[in-house]
């Protein structure tokens, strides 16, 4: 599936998903609730977020076993309970079994969608979406190069119109710098650290002005180097303290460096069209390798060189996936509406 395809001919005649209800069932995960909520409003549905939380022995057996008899789902006065919701999106291995369930309840008068693969048979939802680097494919199995998110171009402008003054005074071009952490594949050790903080320093040598945000797995130390090695420069370094200026940051940047640890951020950048530059930490992986390749392939990013780099920018076409993903679910849904129309509004059980 190509990011933001042509729309097929029945969503071109009927876009009408606005106002209907989605039940976003969440882990409580930020990065999965993002890619939901991204899609969802893509779609213009009125999301109801509902967290799980099950017990340990559904901790255990998720995404294969049901969801524990003690929650009473589908009974009045439980979290899920009639009215069906006419979608249901899904993100993570403990929500899988709530999906699941619904489906079997609702039957068609929901359509359920899971977001990341479930590892569980395709028949688990309706419809599936997983990044172009995952492996899984099937008739009800959609791809994008990157993940969905909440970051559309009406958004992006919106926040430009009003730029904060402490971002309006750094030097141009201004660099915002998105920081993960360690996972399964990077370590972020030492090493990486002091080898990030020379790249940023000999990009405020150039006279960039820089944008700091780390994430929630960015180690202490790793984000003490960085800022050990950037201190005296014009820069806003984001320590976790008051609001989250990663929104200003995203929209006002004429360039990033990303921590190839996160899709996530990458794909929110590759949303605003400006160059890309990507920071190896130590390890990665196959899917990793995968995800870069396709965003250089596609001419989103370059590798940051240890070296000092040419500010020169470039542009490609804005992904926006979450648009994609919409289409087609709405054109799916739109299908099943028109076999059987009274599936238009939520059954109500």
């Amino acid at each position: 599936m190509r990011e933001h395809p042509p729309l097929h001919p029945r969503a071109q005649a009927d876009r009408q998903t606005g106002g209907q209800t989605v039940w976003i069932i969440s882990d409580g995960k930020a990065g999965h609730e993002v890619q939901c909520l991204g899609v969802a409003q893509a779609l213009g549905l009125n999301a109801e977020v509902k967290r799980v939380a099950p017990g340990p022995l559904g901790q255990l057996t998720a995404p294969w076993g049901p969801v524990s008899r003690s929650e009473g789902f589908g009974r009045q006065g439980s979290a899920f309970a009639p009215p069906w919701p006419t979608f249901a999106f899904a993100a993570g291995r403990l929500t899988i079994p709530y999906i699941r369930a619904l489906k079997n309840k609702a039957k068609l008068a929901t359509y359920t969608v899971i977001l990341l693969d479930p590892k569980t048979p395709a028949n688990t939802a309706d419809l599936m979406w997983v990044p172009e680097h995952d492996r899984r494919r099937g008739p009800n199995v959609v791809t994008t190069l990157t993940s969905p998110h909440g970051f559309t171009s009406a958004r992006l402008a919106a926040l430009r119109a009003v730029v904060p003054a402490e971002v309006a005074a750094l030097p141009a071009p201004r660099i915002a710098v998105l920081i993960g952490g360690p996972n399964g594949e990077y370590r972020f050790d030492a090493a990486d650290a002091d080898r990030l903080g020379r790249a940023l320093r000999r990009l405020v040598e150039q006279g960039a002005g820089l944008m700091i945000s780390p994430s929630r797995r960015t180690p202490p130390t790793f984000l003490a180097a960085v800022d050990a090695a950037t201190s005296g420069a014009p820069r806003i370094l984001y320590r976790g303290e008051g609001a989250n200026p990663y929104a200003d940051f995203l929209a006002n940047a004429d360039a990033f460096v990303v921590t190839a640890d996160s899709v996530n951020m990458a794909g929110e950048a590759a949303a605003t069209g400006k160059p890309i530059y990507v920071f190896e930490a130590s390890g990665g992986g196959p899917k990793f390798t995968r995800f870069h390749e396709g965003l250089r392939a596609y001419g989103a990013t370059r590798t940051l060189p240890d070296a000092g780099i040419d500010l020169t920018p470039w542009s490609y076409t804005p992904l926006d996936s979450a648009a994609a993903i919409a289409d087609e679910i709405r054109w799916r849904w739109q299908i099943r509406c028109q076999m059987l129309p009274g599936l238009v509004t939520p059954s109500r059980g």
